[in-house]
Parts: C-alpha cells; structure tokens; sequence
C-alpha cells in the first residue's frame, strides 16, 4: 500500500468517526491533560501568543488550551474536514502535517496530541521546527511501541496479519526531535487503560475512534474458531474493571534555539 493510499484511508477513517470520537477516546483526554501539565511545569506564567493545535480531532486539546492561554491566536489544524466541523475554539485549517501551510517562525507552541503515530515523524518535527519562532516551544504526545501488543499477540494465535500500527520508540523520538533541530528539554512514558465488558467492545471502541487502518491488516472476517482462540488467550487479561486496552504513551516537550 502506498504512503498516499493509507493517509487517504486514514482521513476517511477520521472522518466517519468525527460523531463518535469524543464517546469513544478517555484516553486522548486524559493523556492531553498531562502534556498541558507538564508544559505550565516547564513553561510556568508563559503565556503564547501564537498556538498551533496539530492533528487537532474534535477540538478537546483546543478547549484544553483555550482555557489555559486565553489571550492566544489559535490554530487548529486536521487533516480530516469532519473533524475540524465540531465546535471548538480556534480558526480551522484543514492540512496536513508533514506540509504546513505557514510561514516560517510563525508559531510560539506547537502542541500535538496523539496524532503523530499516523504521520512520517522526521518529515512532521521538520515541519513544526520550520514553523516555530526561535525560542519556541513543541509539545508533543504519541503512542509508544507497547500500545496494543497483547491485543497483537492475542491475534497471533490466529493469523500472521498485523493489528496495529508500528509505534514510535522513545529513543527514535528523541532522535527525529534532534535531526530537526529541536532541543528536549522533558520526556515522559506512561501506560493508560481503557477497560471493556468484552474483547469485541474494545475493538469496536478503537473502529469507532478511527484508529483502524493499518497497512497490510487482514481484509476479511476471521472464521468462527480463530475468533474463538483469540477472544480465550485476551480473556486471561481480564481485570475486575473488565478487559484492557492499553497504550504505551510518550509525551516530549522541546524548543528551538534563539536566533
């Protein structure tokens, strides 16, 4: 598959969950809060003047900071027309985020959620240097390379397709974050969970999410005893609040140097 026919899947898959994004996402909200705490940790009484909300969704991450800096400009931007058509503070722009439509040394606060994993990271911490003024600062959220792996190795008990993304290591962002000129100032790593009455609820929640277009998975259904293997080896998962999702999060917070 190529690079332009799995972003185009991506952006329809983004777009028909616009409606049930918010419902369907705990974990985006909560792992959002953290990043704004640790950047008013870092950056305590900073206020920007120009913020730049990348891959910005429904707009929670925008109400978030929207509250936090209220004399901001801000910039929301989504490469998914659907999800830039829910109410949220801030001027829309439907773009990409490896080729942002913007001047260079524009932007304060690059702020970005939890939506890098489905972008070329090299070509989106190039973007976000080339738009940052000197002495500003990125922050920035993605999915590390545990999220979703018992739900993989759960489906390698029945097919050899792949079932999730391959998500960012922490010294791979550290890496891209250098290569764009970006010094790293906090780095953090954390497990969040979301819990489900059964295995078929939580890949239901992730569909609903949007989050279920990766390159090379299974195009049809599995038949009823694959299921039937996958579904008993996840069961062993089973907590009292119900069965796991869990997602390997990474949060960075950087700057470009001063002139």
């Amino acid at each position: 598959m190529s690079a332009v026919v799995l972003k185009q899947q991506v952006r329809q898959a983004f777009d028909g969950a616009a409606r049930s994004y918010d419902a369907a996402t705990p974990v985006q909200r909560a792992v959002g809060q953290a990043l704004l705490a640790a950047l008013q940790a870092q950056r305590p009484g900073w206020q920007p003047q120009r913020l730049l909300d990348a891959g910005c969704g429904t707009g929670q991450g925008a109400q978030l900071l929207q509250a936090a800096y209220p004399a901001t400009q801000l910039l929301r931007l989504d490469f998914a027309p659907a999800m830039l058509a829910c109410a949220a503070p801030g001027a829309p722009l439907c773009a990409d985020l490896e080729a942002l439509p913007l001047a260079p040394a524009c932007i304060d606060l690059y702020w970005s959620s939890m939506a890098v994993q489905w972008c070329d990271l090299g070509r989106v911490l190039q973007e976000a240097a080339r738009v940052l003024a000197p002495g500003g600062t990125l922050a920035l959220s993605t999915l590390g390379p545990a999220t979703f792996a018992a739900l993989d190795r759960a489906f390698a008990q029945a097919d050899t397709h792949p079932h999730r993304l391959g998500f960012t290591a922490p010294e791979a962002l550290a890496a891209a974050l250098a290569a764009a000129g970006l010094r790293l100032v906090w780095q953090a790593r954390a497990q969040h969970s979301a819990w489900y009455a059964d295995l078929a609820s939580l890949l239901r929640a992730i569909k609903t999410a949007g989050a279920h277009t990766v390159p090379g998975r299974r195009s049809g259904l599995l038949g009823r005893r694959a299921w039937q293997r996958v579904q008993a080896d996840y069961e062993r998962l089973r907590q009292p609040q119900g069965l796991p999702a869990h997602y390997d999060v990474l949060g960075v917070i950087a700057c470009r140097a001063r002139a």
